[in-house]
């Protein structure tokens, strides 16, 4: 009974975690930097700068936006096409995992005997386990540069300090979950021992004969073996 259950929540923390990631594909404000707001004149003006993997905008405090599309493919920066390659890629094996995981849980009885579908079940857990890497891979990249650029911003006033966006802490927690949920399968799959499949005793008769010639007289002896 515990087996099933770990086995739901499990699909259902990578669930979670896959589509935590896939959101964060079309949310906006993965950086953001703030410039303005400092008080000493009558009008205070405050302007916000952000960005995510599609467009870099702009935002006044009028709520009056403006954005910039990034180039295609052939012309976007390496970081930001490596990093929807990586998330890409993550969200692929684990729509692969989610399918095959179905296919291994027991409460579906899709699949076959037990050993099989625990050798499925252990698949899947692959496919999430990869996707979980290849997503906080592209994410890691990302608030790499952040930093650095943070960084740099502090050692040169003129450059703009880009802080990290709720995108980015949404996404390293799907994956999260789905290394959760991947690990819950494993642990599932790999709990209940197997026994060696018995085949049933069949009986059998082998002969074996043993002549002797004496004045042309043959004597033959059978011999009955149980395996």
């Amino acid at each position: 009974m515990w087996r099933r259950l770990a086995q739901i929540l499990g699909l259902l923390l990578c669930i979670l975690g896959w589509g935590s990631v896939a959101c964060t594909l079309a949310m906006d404000h993965w950086r953001v930097a703030q410039f303005g707001g400092q008080g000493g004149s009558s009008v205070v003006v405050t302007a916000w700068f952000w960005s995510n993997l599609w467009k870099d905008c702009y935002e006044d405090s009028a709520a009056l936006v403006n954005c910039v599309d990034l180039g295609v493919l052939w012309s976007v920066k390496s970081y930001i096409q490596a990093v929807r390659g990586l998330l890409m890629i993550g969200l692929c094996l684990g729509l692969i995992g989610t399918v095959l995981t179905f296919f291994g849980m027991e409460c579906t009885h899709i699949g076959a005997d037990q050993r099989t579908n625990d050798k499925i079940l252990l698949t899947s857990s692959a496919f999430h386990l990869v996707s979980c890497v290849s997503d906080m891979a592209g994410y890691c990249l990302y608030v790499n540069r952040v930093a650095t650029a943070f960084l740099h911003a502090k050692a040169d006033p003129l450059k703009l300090s880009y802080v990290m966006g709720a995108p980015l802490y949404l996404g390293l927690m799907g994956s999260f979950f789905i290394l959760l949920g991947s690990t819950l399968h494993c642990a599932s799959a790999c709990s209940v021992p197997h026994p060696k499949s018995r085949h049933p005793t069949v009986p059998f008769i082998r002969g074996k004969e043993e002549s002797s010639v004496s004045d042309n007289f043959y004597i033959s002896s059978t011999e009955i073996v149980i395996v």
